[in-house]
Parts: structure tokens; C-alpha cells; sequence
């Protein structure tokens, strides 16, 4: 699995990492019993701190994503797809929320945005 980082995205680093991780447990390209990098591993693969990279791992940790196993490493965990996909459906609906409002004060009409989100696809 790769990580891509934008150092001038919108997310922290440490979420950019969360939500790639996320996105390929969902998509299997992590499985379950999966051995991840350690953390310096990783920091030194992307470029990024150490310390960000052990937030990461602690925040997948704390969701039941991954889980640390001592003198081992880091494993991804058995997980619930559904759960995880419902979680992300509800993120992308909260988006789209915000996307609209920000339409609707520009003034565009549903056409307008339907005719931009086409565009975009």
C-alpha cells in the first residue's frame, strides 16, 4: 500500500495517513492479520515525523482498525466492511452537505449544481 501525502492539503498529515489507511482496508487492499510497517518504518517511507505517524496509528488503534502487538508490530484487525462504509457514506454526505450550502451562497441553481457534479465525474 502506498501513502500519498499533500503537505499543503486540507487534512493534517496524520489524517491523510488515517484516511488512506481506512480507504484501503474498506477497498482490501489491506486485510485482516496484515502486517504494517512499524512507525519509524513508515515516517521514514513518507517523510514524514515519527510522532506523526504514531498519532496515525494510535488514532487507527483507537477506532479497531489496527492493533499493536508487543515486540511484533502493528496488524490490521478483523473488522466490520459494513460499519467502516457506513461511516464513510455518512462523511461523503457531509461533504456534499457543505458542498451545496456553499452553491446555494454563490447562488447557483440545482441544475447549475447538478450540471457541475456531472462535469466533474
Amino acid at each position: 500500500m502506498q501513502i500519498i501525502i499533500e503537505p499543503h492539503g486540507t487534512y493534517a498529515i496524520y489524517e491523510q495517513i488515517v484516511n488512506q489507511m481506512k480507504n484501503a482496508v474498506v477497498s482490501g487492499a489491506l486485510s485482516p492479520g496484515e502486517a504494517l510497517p512499524s512507525i519509524r518504518g513508515l515516517a521514514a517511507e513518507i517523510g514524514v515525523s515519527v510522532i506523526t505517524t504514531k498519532r496515525a496509528y494510535e488514532e487507527l488503534e483507537k477506532e479497531g482498525l489496527i492493533r499493536s502487538v508487543a515486540n511484533k508490530g502493528f496488524y490490521v484487525c478483523e473488522y466490520n466492511t459494513d460499519y467502516l462504509h457506513e461511516k464513510q457514506l455518512m462523511l461523503l454526505e457531509k461533504h456534499f452537505a457543505d458542498a451545496i450550502a456553499l452553491a446555494r451562497q454563490a447562488g447557483l441553481s440545482d441544475s447549475e449544481v447538478r450540471d457541475m457534479v456531472e462535469g466533474l465525474l
